[in-house]
């Protein structure tokens, strides 16, 4: 389960406001001289009365708060949009635009369907889990020492050798002792990669497995590779839970591992991560789930 919020869905690419910026091109009915100002909307009133700060906009009655405008900026430059002038007039017609629909949608008796009233559900809920797990990690956030304990782990895993092998995979220890047997005779190794490989993914490149570090392969397959010197093959099949390998390596070479400052944010959310998935299955766990 991943850290997530409603909001990104929310603040999709405004799609009403072209609409509205198309209606400006339209020519505009003059305005009456002397005309008397119209009075202020109710939901202003209550709202400067209440000494709340002024809505975006009031909207057949009903204000847009700026609160709502405040929220929506603020998951615009998580994005890297910029906060100005330009971008605040165009949330605004956006917001306005949404209420406009919101309120006929309200009219024709959608919030009522029983599909609406399940999707506004289920968004309650996302945004609710969200918020939840979100305020659960910022009260738990990972320390300087989980990730230099992670980050030494790792270190350790990978080496300081990355490793160039190719194998030929089969079915059973005969096939493997058979190609080893057509090795000593003076097969070439990726013409019998091609031609007996299972391995799907090595076997019209002659086997060839590309540089990695031994940690990447089944501790039997790792163990039995470092032991060869370049340009050898096993003696014997070494067998894994895919089936029987012969390994060849063809080449080694030292391995520039990231220091801690380059990895550090990646290491501390997967850490945050995994903490966020200790966190479900222990509340899964103490649930009664019928």
């Amino acid at each position: 389960m991943m850290l997530r919020s409603i909001a990104a869905a929310l603040l999709a690419a405004p799609i009403l406001v072209c609409a509205q910026d198309a209606s400006k091109d339209a020519p505009q009915p003059a305005a009456k001289q002397d005309a008397p100002k119209p009075a202020a909307k109710p939901a202003a009133k209550a709202a400067a009365k209440a000494g709340a700060k002024e809505p975006v906009a009031v909207v057949n009655g009903v204000a847009v708060p700026q609160s709502r405008m405040e929220f929506m900026m603020e998951q615009q430059r998580g994005r890297g949009a910029p906060d100005n002038q330009q971008s605040r007039t165009m949330m605004r017609e956006e917001l306005v635009n949404r209420e406009v629909v919101a309120q006929e949608a309200q009219k024709s008796g959608l919030a009522k369907s029983s599909e609406v009233q399940m999707q506004m559900d289920i968004a309650r809920q996302e945004i609710l889990v969200g918020a939840y797990l979100r305020d659960w990690a910022k009260k738990h956030p990972v320390s300087d020492a989980e990730i230099q304990q992670e980050y030494d782990k790792a270190r350790a895993q990978t080496g300081d050798k990355e490793y160039r092998a190719r194998h030929i995979l089969v079915e059973n220890e005969d096939q493997a002792k058979a190609i080893i047997t057509d090795l000593n005779k003076g097969a070439k190794f990726d013409e019998l990669a091609k031609k007996s490989s299972k391995d799907a993914g090595s076997k019209d490149r002659g086997g060839d497995l590309d540089w990695n570090v031994p940690s990447a392969f089944d501790k039997q397959f790792s163990d039995a590779m470092v032991k060869l010197d370049k340009g050898k093959y096993t003696a014997a099949p070494v067998q894994t839970r895919f089936g029987y390998h012969v390994i060849q390596l063809d080449d080694v070479r030292q391995v520039r591992f990231p220091g801690i400052e380059e990895v550090k944010g990646r290491i501390q959310q997967q850490i945050q991560q995994h903490k966020v998935d200790e966190l479900v299955r222990g509340l899964r766990a103490k649930a009664k789930v019928e």
